[in-house]
């Protein structure tokens, strides 16, 4: 019998006859990421007067098994933007790296210019077009909150397919669905901005995260948040935890379990 350890785990020769090593060949057609296996879920995002508010657990699920519960996914660029980047981390690793180098290039460039948020958001969502063009997209869903270049709130977002969208409230992910509703109650259009305090901008974030937490199983209970203003900068606070959590209401859910309807 073969002892070697490269043996292990495969059927004795003696009996079911050599190895068939084609299946290990490596010359078959190239392949790009079918299907993202460690994932972040949703990334939420505001505008209020005097700028933008924006929100993302810490969490890397691995397929359903909460693994990885400090990986941060909002990510500062310059004074002015805020990066948040839900679906696959491998992919939002490689837009870090990729956001890094260019920010070197711009400091060390000689223009005398900044990118801002507007900047940031069209150099993405021309990445992300090139790559979805390439058939190999980056799976992730991107906001992008900051100042424009006249220094007014700004809120965009892209997705792997290069589809952009700009709205005073955005959210990624499960959030597309469950926030959405509870933030635009809050600001129902741009009319509605300069209405908007940066108070009352925080709280209905850290409420919608926590309505998140209660109802998307791939999300936790902390979380990173920054607030993108002109007088401020980026204030960005990474291990932010969620508080006066109440589970009263599952009492009300029937249809589950052993209960009786």
């Amino acid at each position: 019998m073969n002892h070697l350890p490269q043996a292990w785990g495969r059927p004795r020769d003696d009996i079911y006859g050599a190895y068939d090593h084609s299946y290990l060949q490596s010359s078959g057609p190239k392949q790009h990421t079918q299907s993202p296996i460690v994932t972040g879920t949703s990334v939420l995002a505001v505008k209020f007067k005097d700028g933008v508010v924006i929100a993302a657990d810490n969490l890397a699920s691995y397929g359903s098994l909460a693994r990885f519960t400090d990986v941060k996914r909002l990510r500062p660029f310059n004074s002015t933007t805020v990066i948040g980047v839900g679906g696959d981390v491998s992919d939002m690793q490689y837009l870090d790296r990729m956001l890094n180098s260019l920010d070197i290039s711009e400091n060390y460039g000689s223009a005398g210019h900044a990118l801002n948020a507007k900047n940031l958001h069209t150099y993405l969502a021309k990445v992300m077009y090139k790559r979805r063009s390439d058939v190999n997209p980056l799976w992730n869903a991107i906001l992008v909150a900051g100042l424009d270049g006249d220094d007014k709130p700004f809120l965009s977002s892209v997705d792997l397919l290069g589809t952009t969208f700009s709205s005073p409230t955005l959210a990624t992910g499960y959030g597309a669905h469950l926030a959405q509703p509870l933030l635009r109650k809050l600001v129902e259009d741009e009319d509605k901005v300069k209405d908007v305090t940066r108070e009352a901008a925080v709280e209905a974030i850290k409420q919608t995260m926590k309505v998140l937490f209660y109802r998307d199983a791939r999300s936790m209970d902390k979380y990173s948040l920054a607030v993108v203003t002109k007088e401020g900068g980026v204030e960005l606070k990474e291990d932010e935890q969620l508080e006066g959590q109440s589970w009263a209401f599952a009492e009300t859910i029937r249809g589950y379990g052993t209960q009786v309807v």
